[in-house]
This record gives structure tokens, sequence and C-alpha cells, in this order.
């Protein structure tokens, strides 16, 4: 009997057996890919509890509240913030006419190209006591360096600042889509029953987005607590500075573990309500009935709005680039020599490789949900996604102790039985850094593909397997030509997020393995801050390409 071929008549069909094998052959990588995600965790779990309650008491009785203070203090100020500029601009953008609109509508995303701790070095030359601003006031008023107060930027409220610039995007972006999702009926009928614009806006627009607003301050107070470059710069004591402090000046795991089981459990909090918010967000679309229309406004309310909007780009863009220009035209780093090419040579090769193996992942995982469905499958999606929850730090300590743990109990072994050193194969190897970036971004690369794979009809699947192709020819006959765009974009998001990504790097970095971002950490601890200022540059010139174009989907969104 004949058997069945695929269209180019060249190999017969695969058998059941092979196509079971082939399946299962996936879903053990989604597992691995899983259990690895959860590895972390689980280390920091185990060690933390193993240093009983001694470690534990004296953290509490010396640096812990203060830790727990800062930190607290951050994410209310950065979640207030940031949920008062995205909001009120994703309210102008989306409903008024002004002059600027237009511009300002794809500016406002432009903060998310620059890490937090970019705006705080720029912002130190400008406003610290030697800086700019300050030396103007006292040769202007004839001031001495005790005869004024001004705002210190070294301080909690400057490193909230710095982070409230970078990620009021998030805020914004979620918000906009939901202010232009929603239908102008209910609108207008809160207008007809008398509400003022701002009324209707507050009673109406404002519970209907609530759900995507609350979604974006959440990311944006995750990323407040993973952050470690600014706080550590502007010497604010977090969890975060904690971690590294008592890792490598203390070199106390124990302790090193119990804070980032502390820091752990209050991500994965907000994780948990950040889950919640946005699968209940489903209600603030519906169906679009009518589209709601803008307003032009006129006289000085024009020029507010075009104010209003435009100070967050000022802060946030034009006057760090300006500043981290001149700093670095006056600064006596050289993009050319040995030393920079290394560090530029060792931030692509490691940007490169995590944003290869993540997107592998991510397809590994996102393909076995669509191909075997079910409790195994969504339990793997749903452990690959805390990582966005994990702070780079907890990260580090998490596969630190484990496999350091492993090199040492083989070298033991190898000692005894052969009387040969293996050293440390995976402590402090390249791959096991690449490692804790592909679980730091993995949940990234997971959004991407899957609005990617959600485009493409199931139709499709049953069709390539009527024609004889397995889970894997139809992954990479049918799914992959399709999913190019998606996933190239993958790739440009965590690799942009890895030439940012700073405390996973400086705790598990290889020795004498310095990256832009570690370069830049150096120099300013240094008071540096010239010298800062070119990778600083550099980061900021890489991160501004997948912004670029998320700006331009923006655009689109909008026609």
């Amino acid at each position: 009997m004949a058997t069945l071929s695929d269209p180019s008549g060249e190999r017969p069909v695969k058998s059941r057996a092979r196509k079971r094998r082939e399946a299962r052959l996936l879903g053990t990588g989604a597992l691995v890919l899983a259990a690895l995600c959860l590895l972390p965790m689980l280390a920091v779990l185990i060690t933390a509890l193993s240093g009983g309650t001694d470690t534990l008491a004296q953290l509490a009785d010396t640096v812990l509240p203060g830790y727990t203070g800062a930190t607290l203090a951050l994410v209310v100020l950065v979640g207030t913030g940031t949920f008062m500029i995205g909001t009120s601009t994703a309210w102008l953008i989306s409903m008024y006419e002004f002059p600027g609109r237009r511009w300002l509508e794809v500016l406002l995303v432009l903060p998310l190209a620059f890490p937090a701790y970019v705006l705080a070095y720029a912002y130190t030359h400008v406003l610290d006591h030697p800086g700019i601003v300050q030396a103007t006031l006292r040769s202007v008023m004839g001031w001495g360096p005790r005869d004024y107060w001004f705002p210190e930027i070294r301080s909690l409220g400057g490193a909230a600042a710095m982070l409230i610039l970078v990620l009021y995007p998030y805020v914004y972006l979620l918000a906009r889509a939901a202010f232009v999702q929603q239908s102008a009926t209910t609108f207008f009928a809160a207008r007809a029953l008398g509400r003022t614009p701002f009324r209707a806006f507050l009673e109406v627009s404002m519970p209907m987005a609530r759900p995507a607003i609350a979604a974006g301050v959440l990311l944006a107070t995750m990323e407040t607590i993973a952050d470690f470059g600014t706080v550590s710069y502007f010497g604010v004591h977090t969890f975060a500075t904690g971690i590294y402090t008592s890792w490598f000046n203390m070199g106390d795991r124990v302790a090193a573990s119990q804070l980032a089981l502390g820091l752990l459990g209050f991500a994965l909090l907000l994780a948990v309500l950040e889950r919640q918010s946005r699968g209940s967000a489903k209600y603030h679309g519906g169906k679009r009935q009518e589209a709601m229309p803008r307003t032009t406004l006129t006289g000085w309310h024009r020029w507010s709005a075009t104010i209003l909007c435009g100070a967050p780009v000022l802060l946030g863009v034009a006057i760090p680039i300006v500043t981290l220009l001149v700093m670095g035209i006056g600064s006596e780093q050289n993009l050319l020599s040995r030393r920079y090419i290394r560090f530029i040579t060792n931030s692509l090769t490691l940007a490169s490789a995590a944003a290869v193996l993540t997107v592998c992942a991510a397809v590994i995982l996102g393909y076995y949900q669509r191909v075997r469905p079910g409790p195994r499958s969504d339990a793997a999606l749903y452990i690959a996604r805390l990582g966005y929850a994990i702070p780079g730090g907890v990260i580090a300590v998490g596969l630190l102790v484990p496999f350091a743990l492993f090199d040492n109990t083989l070298d033991a072994w190898m000692r005894a039985n052969f009387d040969l050193s293996t050293g440390l194969l995976l402590t402090g190897s390249i791959w096991l850094l690449v490692g804790a970036y592909m679980i730091r971004f993995l949940a990234a690369a997971l959004g991407a593909y899957e609005g990617g794979q959600a485009t493409i009809n199931l139709n499709l699947d049953y069709a390539a397997r009527v024609l004889g192709q397995t889970a894997y020819g139809t992954l990479r006959r049918v799914h992959l030509p399709i999913l190019t765009p998606s996933l190239l974009t993958a790739l440009l998001i965590v690799f942009v997020d890895v030439m940012k990504e700073l405390p996973a790097t400086l705790i598990m970095r290889p020795f004498n393995y310095d990256t832009l971002a570690v370069q830049a950490y150096r120099l300013a601890s240094d008071e540096r801050l010239e010298g800062a200022a070119v990778p600083s540059l550099l980061i900021v010139a890489v991160g501004l390409l997948p912004v670029i174009l998320l700006c331009r989907q923006v655009r689109r969104q909008s026609r």
C-alpha cells in the first residue's frame, strides 16, 4: 500500500512512534527549562532556612528594618509617581489635540531605553554640589557653600525620581491602550448626566482602565525592587544592595540568601497582584461601539497639555542625553582602545548568547503548551514567567549556591580518587551567567512569542498533521516562518535588557570579564562621572533600537 508523503514528495509520513517521541522530547525540554527557572527560588529558600534563626535575628536587629523601610518607601514613591505621570499623559494623548501631540505620542516611550543608573550619573553631574546648577547659583547670588539649601540628589527621593522617569512608560503604554479601546458611549453618557470632562474621566474612564493601569504600576514597582545601580550609587540601602554587600563585602552566603528570600517573597507577591489585575483586565475594552473622538484644546489649555506631556520627555530623555554627551566629550575614555573594545565585545557576546538561548527556550515552552495543553504545560509556563518578578541579585545568589556546591563536591571527589583538581567548572563561567539572564528575561521573550503565536490559526496545525508533519516539522515549516517578526522582536528586547542588567552581572561575571554596564558602575563609584558617561551612552544607544520599534507599533495602533 502506498504511503502518504509531504508536499515535496521526498519523505514518507513519520510513524506514530516517532511523533510520540518528538512530543516527549519537547515536553522534557519544557519541563527542564521550568525546573531551571525554579532552581534559584528553591536554592535561596533552602540556603536561607539552613542558617537558622541566629543570622536572621542579627539581621533583624541591625540592617533589616532599614532595608525594609527604604524598599517600601521606594515602592510607594515610584508607584505613585509612575501612576500620576503615566495615566495623565496617556489620557491627554488619547483624548485631546494640542501642539506637538503626534511627536509626544511616541517620545513619551523613549525613557524605556535608559537604565535608571544612567540617569543617576547624568543628574548627579548636573545637580550635585560641584555641578553646573549649584555652581551657577553660587556665582550669580554670591553665596558660600553653607549659605543656601538645595535638595540632595543622592538620597532616597533622588533615587525615586530617577526610577520614575524611566519606568512611567510602563503605565503610559498600558493606560493608553486601555483608553483607546474604550467606547465613547459611556463617556458621553456621563457628560449628558452633567459630569465635567474631568469628573467623567475620574468616574468612568479611570475605573474602566484600572486593571491596565494597575498592571503598569506593578510592573514599575517590580523593576524598582530589582534595581541595584541607582540605589547603590545614591547610597540608599535596600534589599538589593544588602544582598550584594552580604555576598561580597561580608562573605556571608546565609545572610545574602535570607535577604534574597525576603526580596523574593515581596517580588512574588507583586507578581501575583499583577497577574490578578491582568486577568481581570478584560472588561476595559469590550466591543468598541464608537471611537473616542479627540477634542482640540484651545487657549492656555493647549500649551498646558504640551508642557505636561513634554516635561517627562525633557527630564527623562533630552537633559540626560545632552549631559552625557557633554560629559563624554570631556572625558579621557577612548572607545577605540583595547580595553573598551574588550568591554564592548564582552557585552555583545553575553547579550547575543543570552538572547538566542532565551528565545529558543521561549519557543520550546510556548510551542509545548500549544501542542500539549494541560496542567503540566500551564505550570511550566507559569514558572517560566516568574523570572520577570525575580531580581537579578536573587537569581545570582540562587544559582551560585547550588552550582558552587556541585563544583566543590566534584573537585573534592576528583582529588580523592584521581589526584586531579577540576576547579570551578560552572561557577564563575559565562554560561552560568547566560543562564541567569535567560531566567530573568524569559517572560519578555514568551510575551513576544505568544503574541505572534496567537495569530496562527489551529487549522494550520491540523493541515500540517494531515500532510504527515510531526510536531517538530509543523514548528519548523509552518510556525517559525510566520513568527519571524515576533522572534526578532523578542531577540532585540532580551538583547537590550541584558546590556542594561547590572546586579547579576556584578555578582556572577567571570574574573576580569567586565561589560559596559560594569565599567559604567565602576567609574561612577570612583566618582569619575565623565568617564562613566561613555559606556552609559553606548548602553542607551543600543537600548533605543527596540524602543523605536515599539514607538512605530504605537503609531500604527493609533492609526
